[in-house]
């Protein structure tokens, strides 16, 4: 079934419903199907999670036995949680029934005991594992080699990777770059949304994966083809989208992805020519939906911390947070303080560093925050 909505804000459907990004594609189908394992690194909501799907999907045309597995790791806090949510997406993927998939993963795996669950409201078997304490190391050895020995070229793509170096336990990197580096039927692509994190990670020479992938960085969609891909749908329903209209969505939320398609999806589903009143009711009526959530978050920061995420979303963009006129523009502590608060909103996500300077991280947090008094 088609979507009811062109502009899609979760999953992938199919290229029809997928904006631009060739060059990103085709780099990432030459390193796939040439052997090169790939580092995928953007910021949060530009839209990293489609292009591998849309990805996954043009390869499965091209070669429709390859095998092509995602997993996200962003709320794993362990490597225990890792190895499970790993071999949950992996294990009775690879055969075509959970009986076959029980005898394959039995040949290989020792260190726990696979369960098959059914899906309550699908009836789909789910495979998952019964893994003791202290077997995580051993227990990772064995899905890789089960991989490995399926005989079928797998891609697996591990999104939010930089979550690996927050693990407590010690050497996580170097234990699955020793695994991973001898797979030969398996390969992977490392996404990530923390650009220092991924680029020290796979760029620096005292870190385990140096140099060890192909390194893919993506910005932006062009503005022009985002804006025919846009209008295509609201011409055909005899809805034109204004290139000025379209121009003040894209630059009200600099080219971010999800943020855009979000907008786009609402003026969509409102059955009438879109114009700038139209795009200020649908932020507006996204921005109210997200305030409760937004005012519990602040609940939990300091007066300092607050003060200063106001006024970077005020600045929209703060070139030099120590430069004297913008603390006291916005009345802050001293440079200290300032400093200190700055690292603590950068750690939580709230805010994150651009060529062009600090910003809020979440783009309707940034209107909202600007709407609201020191």
């Amino acid at each position: 079934m088609k979507p009811i909505n062109p502009f899609l804000i979760t999953g992938y459907y199919s290229p029809e419903y997928f904006c631009d990004r060739h060059r990103e594609t085709t780099i990432l189908l030459d390193a796939l199907q040439n052997g090169r394992n790939l580092t995928l690194i953007s910021p949060r909501r530009m839209g990293k999670t489609g292009l591998i799907k849309h990805a996954f999907y043009q390869l499965k045309r091209q070669e429709p036995d390859v095998v092509t597995l995602y997993m996200d790791i962003f709320s794993t806090q362990n490597l225990s949680e890792f190895v499970r949510l790993l071999a949950g997406t992996v294990l009775g993927s690879l055969d075509s029934t959970p009986q076959k998939a029980i005898n394959s993963i039995g040949k290989f795996i020792k260190s726990f005991r696979p369960t098959i669950t059914f899906d309550e409201l699908t009836g789909a078997p789910q495979i998952g594992i019964d893994m003791a304490p202290d077997q995580e190391e051993a227990s990772l050895k064995e899905i890789f080699a089960y991989l490995e020995a399926s005989g079928k070229r797998c891609i697996i793509a591990i999104d939010e990777f930089q979550q690996i170096a927050e693990y407590p336990e010690k050497g996580v990197e170097a234990l699955m770059r020793s695994y991973i580096q001898f797979l030969s039927g398996v390969h992977f692509i490392f996404a990530g949304s923390k650009q220092h994190v991924m680029q020290e990670m796979f760029l620096s020479a005292k870190r385990p994966f140096y140099q060890s992938t192909q390194l893919l960085t993506i910005d932006r969609i062009d503005r022009g083809k985002y804006f025919r891909f846009a209008s295509a749908f609201f011409d055909g329903k005899n809805r034109a989208l204004e290139s000025e209209v379209f121009s003040y969505i894209y630059d009200e939320f600099d080219g971010h992805t999800w943020y855009i398609q979000t907008i786009l999806n609402r003026l969509h589903g409102y059955y009438i020519r879109p114009d700038k009143a139209k795009v200020l009711t649908a932020i507006a009526q996204v921005i109210d939906e997200l305030e409760p959530s937004y005012e519990m978050l602040l609940a939990a920061y300091s007066p300092a911390n607050v003060r200063l995420l106001k006024a970077i979303a005020r600045e929209k963009c703060v070139k030099s947070i120590n430069a004297g006129d913008f603390i006291a523009r916005h009345k802050l502590r001293a440079t200290s303080s300032v400093n200190t608060a700055l690292q603590k909103l950068i750690d939580k996500e709230l805010v994150y560093k651009t060529p062009a300077g600090y910003m809020v991280y979440d783009r309707f947090m940034a209107i909202w925050l600007r709407q609201q008094a020191y």
